[in-house]
């Protein structure tokens, strides 16, 4: 949870129940959480307010959308920049990433692992789209391009282990609080 704030047990449950289907009324949800829906309302506006919910949304089917790929890359800063030049790196390709490509990635973020210092996740409607993504990424001469990892999900595959869901997450925050 939020810096060890644990929250109500009708909060963890409500935000459990909006990620698995937020278009609910809040009447809907009254009746599943057993509580009255005025409570429901006013529960669900403090956790907009208090950031704990950020956006409604739907999880649509991607291929019906044209898209074929999900791609996964994984990219690593040149070592030999300054903290400053790591600091307008960061600023630049945030900036131009939002400006060039703002509807073909959704996450954007650093972060740790395997010598990797951010991820990036993308859509893409065909190969072509990807390599194009990938040739702007090498475009930054911060970025360490021989270094650079992708993991490409082929959304045509009828082998899936698991599709794309908040609602097995939604089971898994509600054991958190246990």
């Amino acid at each position: 949870m939020d810096q060890g704030i644990r929250l109500k047990d009708v909060e963890l449950r409500l935000i459990a129940e909006l990620m698995k289907n937020s278009r609910r009324s809040d009447r809907e949800l009254a009746k599943v959480l057993k509580v009255s829906q005025p409570t429901v309302t006013r529960t669900r506006g403090r956790l907009e307010k208090e950031g704990y919910l950020r956006e409604y949304t739907v999880i649509p089917d991607f291929v019906k959308l044209g898209f074929q790929l999900v791609s996964f890359i994984l990219v690593r800063l040149k070592k030999d920049l300054s903290a400053e030049e790591i600091q307008r790196a960061r600023q630049i390709s945030l900036k131009d990433m939002a400006e060039r490509a703002p509807n073909e990635i959704v996450l954007f973020n650093r972060g740790m692992g395997g010598g990797y210092t951010a991820v990036l996740v993308s859509f893409h409607k065909s190969y072509t789209d990807y390599s194009k993504l990938m040739g702007r990424i090498k475009e930054y001469s911060f970025v360490d391009t021989s270094a650079m990892l992708s993991f490409i999900i082929d959304l045509n595959d009828k082998v899936r282990y698991r599709y794309l869901t908040f609602s097995s997450l939604a089971k898994y925050l509600l054991t958190m609080q246990e």
